[in-house]
């Protein structure tokens, strides 16, 4: 029952070889270019639907030992109400709970795909096909992080399946098709629209699709169809006062499951590139505090060890391409490291003082470095005073101390924040410590005020500091309007 209230939650490396087969027969895909409304589904439907399952798991939920209302110990009334609550005596028992959801067959030797949150924590799997048909399934792996999950059935004949379509040839505006269980009611179709595209809800490495076709519970892990017959989503969420569809579902992108797909069906688990940087935005202001000639790429704010600090990745690089691909924001870089295999050197171009160089970083694995302890902050100490409606003295050691802080760092530590201050709308608040300023360390007052006269002279409209907020790093590019005397 918890995964049933569950549906809404929403928690990358070569592409899975699917064929464009449909069963043992071949399926003629249509071209991927847009289409005129159809007169019909039904089509499509009856085409694809074979592949399409009903998933029923089933868990056993532990004894729930504080029903009725919490009373004092002593109580007059706790034994009647014990006696109430479990009349026959004795320990209350464990019990069974079932949960509905939806899959669809990827293959004809029987893997199928669905949410992980469908099958989570369950005892036993079991898959209703299209024909009625039910066998049990077995567990291969689970990728929580896109909420995917990969099971396996064993069939006495090839089954049905469906392929995999290019989620990035899907546009706003193009029909799909979703298919699954919707409140235990069995096999269901639903049409509609793309309404969005590169939708991100709470995930790392979320590329959901928005549409307007019902989504409802139970048809969580089921396809989203494209007019070819091809899945180019898996239903994941849906946005909703209510719990019922109100036409904004979110599936999440093929071109991402079948990364995860094929490393779950060759791993039984995710092995994600990892560089090891801590990465923030590149906006206007922070562009232009750098010189870059727009904003793009991904600034680093921090370089614990790992592969990019062996790689002499620093921070205040700002990446522009990875893998020979230009990185458009943070959460593309996110995404394509992802994506890249671990151990692979892969060439990184970095922007440093107005310059490009290309690193060669070793990749990692992701998985191991979430396990491992990270890296701690570093940095510089001394002088007193305001600027950029800040007001700042250097740390020292007790003041480093207080503010979780290694006693040798340096820096300057911000003691007040002028609220009508550029800074204070940014967030800057007492308490931040300024380690640098336009990529270069700041310990007094005096090398702050420098590196924003250097600023000025290169023709700079703004300053970029990095600032540390209990040992975390950020960079913020300040207005030097806001030190105009």
């Amino acid at each position: 029952m918890t995964r049933k209230r569950r549906f809404l939650r929403t928690t990358l490396a070569a592409s899975v070889a699917t064929s464009l087969a449909f069963g043992a027969l071949p399926l003629a895909a249509l071209p991927a270019a847009a289409q005129d409304a159809p007169a019909s589904f039904a089509d499509l439907a009856e085409r694809v639907s074979p592949a399409v399952v009903n998933i029923t798991t089933t868990t056993t939920v532990a004894a729930n030992t504080q029903r009725g209302p919490m009373l004092p110990e002593g109580s007059p009334f706790e034994d009647l109400f014990r006696d109430f609550m479990n009349p026959g005596g004795g320990d209350p028992e464990p019990r069974r709970a079932e949960a509905l959801g939806s899959g669809f067959v990827i293959s004809e030797d029987g893997y199928i795909v669905t949410n992980n949150h469908v099958i989570e924590n369950a005892d036993d799997i079991s898959i209703e096909l299209f024909s009625g048909k039910t066998l049990k399934a077995k567990l291969v792996g689970t990728d929580p992080n896109t909420d995917i999950a990969l099971l396996k059935v064993d069939s006495d004949e090839p089954l049905p399946f469906v392929p995999f379509g290019d989620s990035n040839a899907m546009r706003v505006g193009d029909w799909v098709v979703a298919m699954g269980n919707p409140l235990g009611q069995g096999f269901s179709v639903s049409s509609g629209i793309v309404s969005a595209r590169n939708r991100a809800l709470s995930g790392t490495y979320d590329d959901y699709i928005q549409t307007d076709a019902a989504i409802n519970r139970g048809n969580s892990g089921g396809p989203l169809f494209n007019m070819s017959g091809q899945v180019i989503g898996v239903n994941t969420a849906i946005l909703s006062p209510n719990g019922g569809s109100i036409g904004i579902g979110f599936s999440m992108a093929s071109n991402v499951v079948q990364d995860v797909v094929k490393q779950l069906r060759e791993y039984g688990e995710t092995r994600r590139g990892w560089l090891g940087v801590q990465i923030q935005e590149v906006t206007p202001d922070v562009a232009n505090a750098i010189g870059l000639d727009r904003a793009y790429g991904a600034l680093i704010s921090g370089v614990p060890d790992g592969p990019a600090k062996d790689a002499g990745i620093e921070p205040g690089d700002v990446i522009t391409s990875f893998a020979g691909q230009e990185v458009s924001d943070s959460r593309d870089l996110v995404r394509r490291v992802a994506d890249a295999p671990v151990g692979e050197s892969v060439p990184v171009v970095v922007m440093r003082d107005g310059r490009t160089q290309t690193l060669n970083v070793k990749l990692g694995r992701r998985e191991e470095a979430e396990s491992a302890a990270n890296g701690s902050p570093q940095q510089e100490e001394r002088h007193e005073g305001e600027v950029l409606g800040l007001s700042v003295t250097p740390l020292n050691p007790q003041i480093a101390q207080e503010l979780g802080m290694d006693p040798q760092d340096k820096g300057l530590a911000i003691t007040g924040v002028d609220e009508m201050s550029e800074a204070y709308m940014k967030g800057l608040r007492s308490g931040d410590v300024i380690t640098e300023a336009n990529q270069e360390p700041v310990a007094t007052l005096s090398d702050l005020e420098d590196r924003i006269s250097a600023a000025r002279d290169a023709g700079r409209t703004s300053v970029l500091m990095l600032i540390r907020r209990e040992g975390q790093p950020r960079f913020v590019a300040l207005s030097l309007a806001d030190d105009a005397k």
